[in-house]
């Protein structure tokens, strides 16, 4: 049976309508049949089959507009053929036909999937044009709203954004794959979930819940979801309340994935911080480079003009520092070229266990618990191995300063993720204030007394020259998480 065919009402004052008639009984289809004829401004073609077994053959092949079957059909009753039917996915109107009636066949008729149900001998021309008539109105209304329903379905199960139906709790009642690939949960346990338990931040809830209840729009509102294993990832999110037949509230919702475009935004802001304090530095450094040429020049004539053994120690030192100066400004413009990362196979686990060795002391001093988790399998990335040590000790030792001495605890994690290495550095110290966390990775910017900005700076130049990602999560009095993101190398 062809179940992709374009659907229509027929409009039988015009049409051309098949019919086939299911009975055993010769003389009960002819009687039917002339009824049928004599339907006036109508046009029929009706065939008789009088076997259960071509009669389903016949169904199947969905040749027929109608069918009209007798109750009795030898050993086999019309009932069994009606639901054999339907079992084939028959989309056209079947009317039973029995010699007398019975009011439990009526019920059972249409509960097996009948469209009418009717009595031989009550059986007139107006009657049969009637229910023929209610029949194929109700058919045509049914495989309209059965075609608009796989038209849905096909646009639910292929969006590549995730789209979902819930109930009033906003429990999950069905999901396409791309809810159960963005949220790594399979459909089966998502069913045991509700919107709210994969949402992040307690005010997000509120602010959803409260717009649902005084009946406000939801469209493309940004909130930040969790995935199974714990991810967090900003998403869009567009929500409409229906109600079904029943009167029951149903939320259809999109979920848009937007973490990859916050990504892009968010290094493409950090690569132009860097270049503009890196043009600020350039000229600083130029102005400050002339005097500093005349004053090792002039240095350099009166070394060798003076005869007095103090004046020249006096001129050493000046030298000195002038060379310090320099070699400082050195310093400075090189910590904002882009790193010329010297990359080789390596791996992350080598880097990182090297990276520790270098903090050690400082973790062992200030009494810090580290817990390394390493999977079994070695994850081989193209790295600079010394640079990237530098940028995992940046991070490393600022986790150990932000903690609390005795009970600071630091998890670095490494996470085989399905198309990239996931690097956590996770610590319990006093955290970072929102403000301050678009600033962190600015040259210069710092909250310690001493410090001068540059560790993070340099960290995020190391970072970008290895293509590798970094995001920083934080909680003031929690701690902080810094999320490192590298590409799988290809073999």
């Amino acid at each position: 049976m062809d179940h992709n065919k374009e659907w229509h009402q027929i409009d039988i004052s015009n049409s051309v309508i098949r019919i086939l008639i299911i009975d055993d009984d010769e003389d009960d289809f002819f009687i039917t049949s002339e009824y049928i004829k004599n339907i006036p401004d109508k046009k029929f073609i009706i065939d008789w089959c009088f076997d259960y077994e071509e009669g389903l053959s016949k169904i199947c092949e969905g040749k027929y507009d109608l069918y009209l079957i007798d109750y009795r059909l030898g050993s086999k009753t019309g009932l069994e053929l009606i639901k054999e039917a339907i079992k084939n996915n028959c989309e056209e109107p079947i009317i039973l036909l029995t010699g007398k009636g019975n009011q439990q066949v009526d019920i059972e008729a249409m509960k097996a999937g009948a469209f009418d149900y009717q009595v031989k001998p009550e059986l007139s021309v107006e009657k049969l044009e009637r229910t023929i008539r209610y029949a194929l109105d109700k058919a045509a209304a049914m495989k309209a709203v059965k075609k608009n329903e796989r038209k849905f379905r096909s646009f639910f199960e292929k969006s590549n954004d995730a789209v979902f139906l819930a109930d009033e709790k906003f429990v999950f009642k069905d999901v396409n794959d791309a809810t159960a690939r963005l949220f790594e949960y399979s459909k089966e346990e998502l069913a045991e979930l509700s919107l709210y338990d994969l949402m992040d931040d307690p005010d997000d809830i509120h602010l959803l819940r409260n717009r649902l209840q005084h009946l406000i729009e939801v469209t493309n509102v940004e909130m930040e979801f969790v995935t199974s294993s714990g991810e967090k990832k900003p998403c869009t999110l567009s929500i409409t309340r229906e109600t079904d037949v029943h009167n029951v509230v149903i939320y259809q919702g999109i979920i848009h994935d937007i973490s990859n475009l916050k990504k892009a935004e968010k290094a493409k802001l950090q690569l132009e911080k860097l270049e503009a304090t890196g043009r600020l530095a350039r000229i600083l450094a130029h102005e400050i480079r002339n005097p500093l040429n005349n004053i090792n020049l002039s240095i350099e004539q009166l070394k060798y003009s003076s005869s007095e053994d103090e004046s020249k120690i006096y001129f050493d030192i000046i030298q000195r520092n002038s060379n310090t100066i320099n070699e400082l400004i050195s310093e400075l413009l090189n910590s904002f070229k882009p790193s010329e990362a010297r990359l080789e196979k390596t791996s992350i686990q080598f880097v990182m266990n090297e990276a520790v060795a270098h903090a050690l002391d400082r973790i062992q001093l200030k009494k810090i618990e580290l817990q390394l988790s390493y999977p079994e399998q070695t994850l081989m990335i193209q790295a600079d191995p010394e640079k990237l040590k530098i940028a995992f000790l940046n991070i490393i030792i600022n986790a150990v300063e932000a903690m609390q001495e005795g009970s600071g605890l630091l998890r670095i994690s490494l996470i085989d993720g399905k198309s990239e290495y996931i690097v956590h550095f996770e610590d319990n110290g006093c955290g970072i204030p929102n403000e301050d966390l678009s600033k962190l990775f600015e040259p210069y910017f710092t909250s310690k007394k001493n410090g001068l900005g540059l560790g993070l700076a340099a960290t995020l130049n190391i970072l970008q020259s290895h293509k590798a990602g970094i995001e920083v999560h934080s909680a003031l009095g929690k701690g902080t998480t810094f999320t490192l993101r590298f590409q799988k190398l290809a073999f």
